[in-house]
């Protein structure tokens, strides 16, 4: 059975650092691109970052390049989330998923009914 769950999540004054885990189970992650997102209240969900496979080729979203950092350990099949100079509007709850897509520099979850999504983490960016 395919389990993705997160963890690392919190709060946290602006300009600080946050580092989200998401731990695989029921597959490895050289099989599928894993990503991760993100939805704010009344906000639709958008794709923060994702590793593809098989090259690990690195996407980010416009709003998070240069402040956060995704990074696996294949060994221990976890995905993090290093997130930097954290503002409060990347205040949401965060989940992992896979497999994802890029298109058009969208990132782009698992179909419905295809792939599985994380619980989600809640990060609170607040002074």
């Amino acid at each position: 059975q395919v389990q993705l769950v997160e963890s690392g999540g919190g709060l946290v004054q602006p300009g600080g650092s946050l580092r989200l885990s998401c731990a695989a189970s029921g597959f490895t992650l050289d099989e599928y691109a894993i990503g991760w997102f993100r939805q704010a209240p009344g906000r639709e969900r958008e794709g923060v970052s994702c590793i593809s496979v098989p090259d690990g080729t690195i996407y980010y979203a416009d709003s998070v390049k240069g402040r956060f950092i995704i990074s696996r350990d294949n060994a221990k099949d976890t995905v993090y989330l290093q997130m930097n100079n954290l503002k409060p509007e990347d205040t949401a709850v965060y989940f992992c998923a896979s497999p994802v897509t890029v298109v058009a520099s969208t990132i782009l979850g698992p179909s419905t009914g295809f792939g599985s999504w994380g619980q989600g983490t809640q990060v609170t960016v607040s002074s």
